[in-house]
This record gives structure tokens, sequence and C-alpha cells, in this order.
């Protein structure tokens, strides 16, 4: 058996895995490089292998890092099933389109914008045509519930708790008269995030992929967080706005819960919350809709939203001229949008307008990948480019690290204490380079684990 680290290895996008034992080949994930100027570049080489050749591709879940050359892998030929949970495919039919359309714009706005004595335009990925094409080869799938996408493998999707429809892929392979049980953790959530339960508890593996997106940090506690939002949001509102770089799938649901929350329990006052991201809206109407896959807590929270509209009064903006009309409003409105990592979508003409103001406020709820405008803010940046335009940064950045989807280090550590016997052979994926690695060395050492290792993107390990 052989795994190919294609990507989201030594790294925290692209996740894609190739797995070839005996007759059988496949993918788990399909995901898209984000962040710096060579993400282009990476996504234009990926996939770089014979396609027809694949048997099926089994995803994670919805996100772009995970999901988001899948329309690709399609346009380049592959014709065979793409594997996912039922809600992962309702929220990907919102996703790949959105991430089309995103390219288009971009490849817009840099033709008419570039040097015409340096034509060269990066053309989108794919097409919005070609992303809806693609889904025409999901297969939707219940958690805890055996299927068999190839006669030598035969799978199992567990709940992840990272964002709704998310899965820890579960694959026994048979090759060579032996067979071979694969675990992929996908992203693992936070066990007391408050919006979904915690990760599936798995008791074993022969090959396990685990991430590390934080696995060298701990998140603050609630409460931590709760205070900081309060101090952020309210020392704000009278005299600027808010702004909220969020993901359009799971972030800006977990922040609106959470300034709900607060709302709710006297802590802010009446919230005036703009969601600026078609996407994020249908992602937001997705979730209301499937209360149940929401942990109690959140399913009440939810019902208290519903029946006082005053204290949260939330708003979508739908067209273009809406969300430009959001640069008129000097102060008092919390404005959620994507992308998560400020790189592309409506964020940027809301930085724009609001980062040269003292009296504004950006809050920085996820993780924010090396090469994008979010880390440089993170970093201190005290000016950044947007638009071709160099903009001060004189807005308070307030990095809220509680919200986030992705278990911590202790949290990591936790989930794989649930095995009852330490994997074969284990792989920390999903993480920059030295996180993942200093995380691989926590494995060994506290759990005493001897066989972790983390790969690098290209890597090839073969499985004896």
């Amino acid at each position: 058996m052989k795994l190919s680290f294609l990507g989201g290895a030594g790294e925290v996008t692209g996740s894609c895995t190739l797995v070839e034992a005996g007759e059988v080949r496949f993918l788990v994930d399909c995901g898209m490089f984000q962040g710096g100027h060579e993400a282009w570049a990476k996504n234009l080489a990926a996939l770089d292998f014979d396609l027809h050749r694949l048997d099926f591709v089994l995803l994670t879940h919805a996100h772009i890092d995970h999901s988001g050359l899948a329309p690709r892998l399609a346009a380049l030929g592959y014709r065979g099933p793409i594997h996912v949970t039922a809600t992962t495919a309702e929220l990907l039919e919102v996703m790949l389109a959105d991430s089309a359309h995103l390219q288009e714009k971009e490849a817009e706005w840099r033709s008419r914008h570039s040097d015409a004595r340096r034509r060269h335009v990066m053309p989108p990925l794919y097409s919005v045509n070609q992303a809806r094409a693609c889904l025409g080869q999901l297969r939707t799938i219940a958690y805890e519930t055996e299927f068999r996408p190839h006669p030598a493998v035969t799978c199992c999707f567990h709940d992840a708790g990272h964002i709704l429809g998310s899965a820890i892929v579960e694959a026994r392979v048979r090759a060579a008269s032996a067979t071979r049980r694969l675990v992929f953790s996908g992203d693992l959530g936070q066990a007391a995030s408050g919006l979904l339960p915690a990760p599936a508890r798995i008791d074993g593996a022969d090959v396990l992929l685990v991430e590390s997106t934080y696995g060298n940090r701990l998140h603050k506690a609630p409460e931590e967080t709760q205070a900081e939002l309060v101090s952020a949001v309210g020392s704000t509102l009278g005299r600027g706005n808010v702004i909220i770089p969020a993901f359009a799938v799971g972030r800006t649901q977990a922040v609106l819960y959470a300034l709900a929350e607060l709302a709710r329990a006297g802590r802010l006052p009446p919230l005036r919350v703009f969601i600026d991201s078609p996407m994020a809206e249908k992602a937001t109407l997705i979730t209301r809709r499937h209360l149940e896959r929401l942990a109690p807590g959140a399913r009440e929270l939810d019902h208290w939203m519903r029946g006082n509209p005053g204290e949260l009064e939330l708003r979508y903006t739908h067209e273009v001229e809406e969300s430009i009309a959001l640069n008129q409003i000097r102060s008092g409105a919390i404005i959620i949008s994507a992308s998560g990592m400020c790189d592309a979508g409506r964020i940027k003409h809301h930085l724009r307008w609001n980062l040269p103001r003292s009296a504004c406020a950006v809050l920085i709820t996820g993780f924010q990948a090396e090469g994008t405008l979010g880390r440089r803010l993170v970093d201190g940046a005290r000016k950044v480019r947007i638009f071709n335009d160099d903009i001060p940064v004189r807005a308070q950045i307030h990095t809220i690290g509680g919200l986030s989807a992705h278990a911590d280090r202790d949290g990591l550590l936790a989930w794989l204490r649930g095995f009852a016997h330490a994997p074969g052979r284990t792989f920390v994926v999903h993480g920059e380079r030295e996180t993942a690695a200093g995380f691989a060395d926590e494995v060994k050492s506290r759990l005493g684990w001897i066989r972790v290792e983390a790969p690098q993107r290209g890597d090839v390990h073969t499985i004896a």
C-alpha cells in the first residue's frame, strides 16, 4: 500500500491524499491551496497523476481547503463517484459554485488592472458551470453507515464535530490477502465548542492521519473568550464598527451564536449584525434547517434568537449595492464577511474602509495561513495592500482564538487517547511544518507512540 501526500502536509491547505493498494486507487479530500502568491500555481500543478485510474473520492467536509479542487478534478476528466455526508453535499452546492464565481471575478479584476505589457492573467481553475456539473458526481452517505465504494474497500463516516457534515473517514482496505484499517481524522472540532457535538471516538487503526492545525497551542477557556468578545465589541460599537472576517461555513455560524449568547445574557447591548456573504447566508440557513445536528445548547439559543429579534437584529446583504452601502455606516454595525483569511471576497472592501479608522475593530476568529492578508494583520502589520492601495492599519486588531472550529493541542491528544492501541503508523498532517513536527513529538512523548511522523507535500510512504 502507498500513501501519496499531495497537499495538506506541512501546510494547512490543499488537503489531498492518494491511497493505492493492489488494484484500488482513491483520494481522501481534494482541497484547494489558499494563501500567498504561490497558491494559484500550486493549484494548477495539483492532480498531476492519471485521474482515469481513480476508483472513487472521499471528502471529509465542505471547506474549500478540503473540497475546492473537486470541480477541477472532474473538469480534467475524473468521472467517478465522490462520497460525502448528506449535509456536506448541501454545503458543497453552495460553496463550489461560490468558489468558481470568486475565481471568475478575481480573474476579471486582474485582467482590467494588469499592466498592458504584462498581460499574463491567472485564469479561473474552473468555471461556475464546471462546479455545478461536479455536483452530479456526489454520492451521499449517512453517519455510522458502512458502504463499499469498491469491492476491496469498506468505509464509514463518523461525526468529526468540526462543521456540519464533517466526517472522520474510516476505510478498511483489502490488498494482498491482508486488510488494513485506515483512519483519516479530517478536521476535528473542539469537544466543548457548544455548537456541535464532540468528535466521535475511534478505538483503533493500522494507519492514522491526524490533523494538527492547532497542535502547538491551547485555546482560551470559553469564559475568557466571552470576556474578550464583550470587551472588543462593547468598547467599539458606540464609536465605530466591528469587522469580523469569517469562513462562510462553520465560523460565521459560531460567531453568530457566540454573539447571541452574550446578548441573551445581557452582557452586550442589542446588536445589529450584518452577514455580508451570500454563501454565508445560505450556510447559515442550512445550519438552521439542521438544528438536530447541533449541540442542545445551540438549539436552545437558536430558538431564543427567533423569538427575540430585537436583541439581535440579523440582516443578510444580497446584492453588491447592499454590501457597498455598509461602508457608509460609521458606527454600531457588526459586519461578518468572507473570506476568513481576508484574501478574497467582500471582506476586502470592508477592511479597505474600516482598517484606517482607529474607532473600529477587526476580530480575527480563525486560523490565518502564512502569506494571507489575515496573517499579516495578526502579525502586526501597520500597512497592508488591498486592491493595489496601501491601507494604514489603525483599527484595533483582536485575535479571538477560542471560537476556532479546530481542536487545540490538548483536544487532539484527548481524541488520540481514545485509541486502544497505538496505530502501526501515524502521520501528522494539516499543520504548518514546525507545528506538525512539534505535535508529532508531543504524541511520541505523551502517548508513547513510536511510529509517528510529519510528512511534507510530495512525500510518498509505503505501508508494509
